[in-house]
């Protein structure tokens, strides 16, 4: 049976980067194994070079794939962004929504890469998109003049400010290469979208023009988001904190029914469907805000709620 220092080392190594990250392994939090050294020593990506590490073995069962079901359950991330991209062109949505999910779809396909190499040059390509998605998101609920038109709104100064932020993060992310750093500024962004759209829903102008059926639809969307969001990030932190336990259930169950106890796996499919849900949730209430309410609905395909006009008469 594991000791206690065993259980606890993902979380140890996690807050030591708080006070020093040079005092990390090569790969902080590498708490789990390789279970396959053989495909580890052969890997076609070289040495673990990234700054994090999941429960997930690595190399288990592809010299390819570092981890197998961290990497694949990305395509659920990408999917849902190309369904979002797909209605936004369809129903004629102004191009910033489509913006929008092509970041969306950008930080699957990033973190698709991170963890079937754990490169630390792919765990940019997931990690930083997270934040300049996030960043876009929040600066869009900024923008409430009426119309889509760049003259008549502060989007252009929204756009510097976005801008200026996103060089700065991504500079002194790489200098620093702290993961808790990178997590702070990704939940203060998130945060922030949050008080912003509840701030949203309350404003009394903003109350006059739009039904409160509306507000309503908005609120419950973006707080199953919230949720959905939030329940990925429990198991996310469980995963990392509970890893030894979680390894052994997963090798005494094992595969392919051992993937259902992939954590990770199970925080990319919550947060990219929590995600999509606030982004529904926002974009209705953006839409609603800057045009006329009564040009847009939110209709339901398969169960997943996508924008539907109904003036099909395209915005700028």
């Amino acid at each position: 049976m594991a000791s206690d220092s065993t259980l606890d080392a993902p979380a140890l190594s996690f807050f030591y980067s708080l006070f020093d990250p040079g005092k990390l392994p090569p790969a902080a939090m590498a708490f789990n194994h390789s279970a396959n050294p053989f495909l580890a020593g052969q890997a076609f990506w070289g040495p673990v070079t990234a700054t994090l590490d999941w429960c997930e073995a690595n190399y288990q069962f592809s010299r390819y794939i570092a981890e197998a079901a961290n990497t694949f359950s990305n395509i659920f991330t990408v999917a849902l962004a190309v369904y979002g991209a797909a209605q936004s062109v369809s129903e004629k949505l102004p191009p910033r929504y489509l913006a929008g999910y092509a970041g969306f779809a950008l930080v699957g396909i990033g973190s698709f890469i991170f963890h079937a190499t754990l490169l630390f040059e792919a765990q940019l390509m997931d990690e930083l998109p997270m934040i300049y998605v996030a960043s876009y998101c929040c600066a869009i609920l900024f923008d409430t003049s009426r119309g889509f038109s760049l003259k008549d709104s502060n989007a252009k100064e929204l756009g510097i400010i976005f801008a200026v932020f996103n060089v700065l993060f991504t500079w002194s992310y790489y200098v620093s290469r702290n993961p808790l750093y990178h997590q702070f500024v990704f939940a203060g962004l998130l945060f922030v979208t949050t008080f912003r759209t509840i701030y949203l829903l309350r404003n009394g102008d903003i109350s006059k023009r739009l039904p409160q059926a509306l507000r309503s639809s908005v609120a419950r969307l973006f707080s199953y988001g919230a949720g959905t969001f939030a329940f990925g990030f429990l198991v996310w932190n469980l995963d990392n904190i509970f890893c030894s336990y979680i390894t052994r259930w997963k090798n005494a169950v094992g595969w392919p029914a051992a993937f259902l106890l992939e954590g990770h796996s199970w925080w990319h499919i919550l947060t990219a469907l929590g995600t999509y849900l606030m982004l529904i949730g926002n974009t209705y209430l953006t839409l609603c805000i800057k045009d006329d309410y009564s040009n847009y609905t939110v209709a339901r395909t398969a169960g997943f709620p996508r924008i539907k006009r109904l003036n099909k008469t395209k915005t700028q």
